[in-house]
């Protein structure tokens, strides 16, 4: 078989592996809310191992669709990782050439997935944050627009696009399926904001009353892939509709890995950002106020191994109990 041929057929399959995945219950709820059920999709479980996937995959087809990669034109954007991860996977699969800027505090495991898809890694300085990158990638795609099409995740529409009719759409018909109810509230972070965006818009169609909560991270030492916003110089992305936000709960790293570490006793193995948004979630159920409330596990947290999340804490031997 062609080369050719077989990239044809792994991206296919790639592309239908994406989305549809499943919808879970998170029984913690009880513990400071009796009467609330909480669920959340399980994104992990994209063959990028993320929620990434789904807006990358659409506007990668999407762009080559258009002809942007004509004349061996590279896809370029920037990234904390995980949507670095499905650029150079699916790029590698469709036979897209990719760049991807990241700054250099990325997990090591997200660094060493990209490059093996054979993607270019443009690392940035990490004290410089991740804004540096983005606006590192700004530039790139200024200073040599033919040898770049800059997909810029932070404005394309295809972004909450893929969110508004995939994520929510199949979190609406899951839920209504389990429960025969609509959510009373979404709890999600701001990345690039699709995610908020996209199921946010959706959901209010639904359910007007809806309540949209913003997990928001301290600026430092923050959490991978959220933003803080709110502070001076950070980027807003250019398509959060902040007008959806009802509500933002402050959630710190520690917050976040606390919450991972707990999941991780109930067989769930998650990223910060997702400890971050069942954080949130717990915060906004003990207001007693909300019936039903959904979330995202966005990533897996084997990619975080090199940070040290997952060490027990002092004085703690892993896998005995304290006796």
């Amino acid at each position: 078989m062609k080369a050719e041929a077989i990239s044809a057929g792994a991206g296919h399959g790639l592309l239908a592996a994406i989305g549809n995945t499943p919808l879970i219950e998170l029984p913690i709820v009880a513990e400071v809310a009796p009467r609330t059920r909480l669920f959340a999709k399980l994104e992990s479980v994209n063959p990028g191992g993320s929620i990434k996937d789904r807006p990358v995959a659409r506007m990668m087809t999407r762009a080559m669709a258009a002809g942007r990669f004509a004349n061996g034109r590279r896809l370029l954007d920037s990234s904390s990782g995980n949507a670095g991860i499905s650029y150079a996977m699916l790029g590698a699969a469709l036979g897209v050439p990719v760049t991807i800027v990241v700054p250099g505090n990325a997990s090591q495991e997200r660094l060493e997935r990209i490059r093996a898809h054979g993607a270019e890694l443009v690392i940035t300085d990490p004290i410089e944050g991740y804004d540096f990158a983005l606006r590192e990638a700004h530039r790139l795609a200024a200073e040599y627009p033919e040898r770049y099409w800059y997909c810029d995740q932070y404005s394309n529409e295809d972004n909450w696009r893929a969110h508004y009719e995939e994520t929510a759409a199949e979190t609406l018909f899951q839920l209504s399926n389990v429960t025969g109810a609509t959510p009373d509230a979404f709890v999600a972070g701001v990345g690039t904001g699709g995610t908020l965006t996209g199921v946010g818009r959706r959901l209010r169609e639904v359910r007007p009353d809806a309540r949209i909560v913003a997990a928001i991270p301290e600026t430092f030492p923050g959490i991978e892939g959220l933003k803080p916003l709110g502070h001076p110089g950070d980027i807003v992305p250019e398509l959060l509709d902040q007008s959806l936000i009802d509500e933002r709960i402050q959630v710190t790293l520690d917050d976040a890995v606390a919450m991972c570490k707990r999941l991780a006793r109930h067989g769930l193995f998650v990223g910060p950002s997702s400890g971050a948004f069942v954080h949130a979630a717990l915060q906004l159920a003990a207001q007693q106020k909300y019936r039903m409330i959904v979330t995202v596990l966005s990533d897996t947290g084997e990619r975080y191994v090199s940070t040290g999340m997952w060490k027990p804490e002092p004085g703690v031997r892993a896998g005995l109990s304290n006796l």
